[in-house]
């Protein structure tokens, strides 16, 4: 059962509050007024995310904090009568109606209206009053108002909206093209004078009516669209060798995080296979470090380096999803790198190294089999230590059900216990081989993050998350030393700085690239990668088999419908040198985020997020079409492939 009272508060505290919301009387009437009435039931769950909901026709449930926002800014009070134009579901009607003594609010589409009335009704607001009409000439029959607040954007003030303002009344409005646009607030001074505030920018649905836009218009499509081709960087095709040399601008700097917006489409791989290459072969970067657990890096990497490894080798990445590097594209990649070590002094020798945290039972294996071998006694420490793990070491996240009993704070003392053990051991170890100890050693680390990991990620909050990225970061730290260079392949929700996207903003989530941007400045470019539509290897479920799915157009609000319609594919966008192209695509918008489960049919709520895109990202790769990665076995779309080291034997 969803606990909304405590999904309310949290609402109050991290999105509201926290974001210079200080009106009493609104926090209240938000944390009163129940946001999940007001959506359909299957979105009842997202009622209190940071984010607009679908309410159908075309239309949404603003987020709360711009529902707060622009009550705040129209400073009404208890005596009050105020004009909502746009009732959309009547969520923003009931927070007036928490407090004021009458509001009339209207909607253009019958059905949305009509639902909004019933619902309002049941849940007791009878000091609202629902009418059917075109917004854009507000509500005559009631003015003079004393504030008048409108959902949606219009090219200018409809005049009909200020002449109902009643004598020192306020006017909060959205005005601007369909893709610019700033909140204005209009204050009636004289029965034929206003003075006006400029707000900051928002960005809204277009009000549609005689006096906001037409329909059908496409005015704010054709400009932003023009000035996103006139700055796009063409790139040639992937298999050309001058792809690579296009980003040659990145080798200043020491850290390069290369996204991508799925975790299966091939271009994304084959495009960051090439940039890699590039920086590698030419410019000095010694680590390729992706978001996967060390161990099975670990077997990928004695491949590449052309080490020996044992008769009883596991197989590489065989835990879910094992298509997300189990691919074609990757093992070409990887043949690559093992071609350019062949003859390379160690020093010299590019490393596979994985940063992510999720195979516990791996890490288990590798500290306990290196132990076996330097040290049995400690090995069998370790194994006793370990034990009270071994329960939950094939489908770890079982592990949360534990915590709830006394025994877990035992065995997570324990846990980092044999790590600080491994740690105090090290003069001894390095001393036998210093490559094997300094796995073994991140191993340890591994386990007790991971541990912890799979504890906090049982209560559902930002810890996990934050956990599972900081562990990521500091592994790249380990690899750093003072003076490597690395190459990151991880999903945009982890490259990207979260301090510029709801992740950050409204859920106190960071990221990946926010601690490298905090930890090294300058020294790390961040390049996100998106597409419009196409193909995509996903499964419909965690731990199901893969498929090769159709992904959906766009959302026409997104990031992606504005690369879309500038009609350029592939390109680069460069958001350091081109200050114009940063400044207009600033907004925050919607972006796709597909991870290794997608479900078209929620498509929305499931894998959107608003991001300011060119703050997140110092660069974007935008393929308009892509296709899906050709998994090299076991998941149910390509067979017949050799299966050979590393990812069998």
């Amino acid at each position: 059962m969803l606990d909304f009272e405590f999904s309310r508060a949290r609402m109050i505290k991290n999105q509201l509050s926290r974001r210079g919301i200080t009106d009493p009387g609104v926090l209240a009437a938000m944390g009163k007024v129940r946001r999940e009435s007001f959506v359909a039931p299957d979105l009842a769950e997202f009622a209190y995310e940071d984010a607009p909901l679908t309410i159908g026709f075309g239309q949404t449930i603003s987020q709360p904090f711009i529902v707060a926002a622009m009550i705040q800014h129209a400073r009404i009070g208890p005596e009050d009568k105020v004009l909502e134009v746009g009732t959309g579901s009547g969520y923003a009607a009931a927070v007036l109606a928490e407090l004021v003594r009458e509001v009339h609010t209207v909607e253009r589409n019958r059905r949305l209206g009509e639902a909004a009335r019933e619902r309002l009704s049941q849940l007791g607001y009878d000091n609202v009053s629902v009418h059917i009409v075109d917004g854009t000439g507000g509500w005559p029959e009631a003015a003079p108002f004393d504030a008048i607040i409108v959902a949606a954007s219009a090219p200018s003030i409809p005049e009909p909206l200020k002449e109902q303002l009643e004598l020192g009344g306020r006017l909060i409005i959205p005005i601007g093209s369909e893709d610019r646009q700033h909140l204005i607030r209009i204050v009636r001074t004289s029965a034929t004078t206003f003075s006006q505030d400029d707000l900051g920018r928002v960005m809204f649905v277009p009000l549609i009516g005689r006096h906001g836009w037409n329909e059908n218009s496409t005015q704010h499509a054709r400009a932003l669209s023009l000035l996103v081709a006139n700055s796009a960087t063409a790139l040639p095709a992937l298999d050309d060798p001058l792809f690579g040399t296009m980003f040659d601008r990145l080798a200043e700097h020491r850290i390069v995080l290369l996204g991508e917006s799925t975790h299966g489409t091939s271009e994304f791989y084959r495009a960051r296979a090439a940039v890699t290459k590039r920086l590698v072969e030419a410019h000095g970067f010694r680590i390729v470090a992706i978001e996967a657990d060390w161990p099975d890096a670990a077997i990928v990497d004695r491949f590449v380096c052309d080490r020996p490894h044992p008769q009883k080798e596991p197989v590489a990445f065989q835990r879910f999803p094992r298509w997300m590097w189990r691919n074609r594209e990757t093992s070409e990649l990887l043949t690559w790198l093992k071609g350019f070590n062949i003859g390379r002094a160690e020093a010299d020798r590019c490393r596979f190294r994985g940063l992510d945290i999720y195979n516990m039972h791996g890490a288990i294996d590798a500290v306990i089999t290196y132990l076996e071998k330097i040290d049995p006694r400690a090995a069998a420490v370790a194994r006793e230590r370990y034990g009270c793990l071994t329960p939950w070491q094939n489908e770890p996240s079982t592990y949360g059900r534990a915590v709830l009993t006394k025994a877990y704070k035992a065995c997570e003392d324990a846990v980092i216990q044999q790590c600080r053990d491994l740690l105090a051991r090290r003069l001894d170890y390095e001393s036998a081989d210093v490559g094997a100890f300094f796995d073994a050693q991140q191993n340890a680390r591994l386990v007790a993050a991971a541990e912890h990991y799979y504890r906090i990620m049982y209560y559902g909050n930002a810890s996990a998350w934050n956990l599972r990225d900081r562990q990521m970061f500091d592994t790249l730290e380990r690899l750093l030393g003072a003076k490597e260079k690395a190459v990151v392949w991880a999903h945009n929700s982890h490259v990207a700085d979260a301090r510029h996207t709801e992740m950050g903003a409204s859920r106190d989530e960071l990221s990946l690239g926010q601690l490298c941007r905090e930890g090294h400045g300058a020294e790390c470019a961040i390049v996100g990668f998106g597409s419009y539509e196409g193909t995509v290897t996903a499964a419909h479920d965690w731990n199901r088999p893969s498929e090769t799915m159709s992904v959906a157009p766009a959302h026409s609000a997104s990031y992606e419908r504005i690369f879309h319609d500038a009609g350029v594919s592939p390109a680069l966008f460069d958001f350091i040198a081109d200050e114009a192209l940063k400044s207009e695509l600033s907004t925050s918008r919607l972006q796709r985020f597909i991870g290794v489960v997608y479900r078209r049919e929620t498509e929305l709520r499931s894998h959107y997020m608003e991001v300011a895109l060119p703050l997140a990202f110092d660069a974007f790769v935008w393929f308009d079409r892509s296709e899906a990665i050709t998994p090299i076995d076991g998941d149910g779309v390509r067979r017949g492939a050799p299966d050979t080291f590393p990812f069998g034997l």
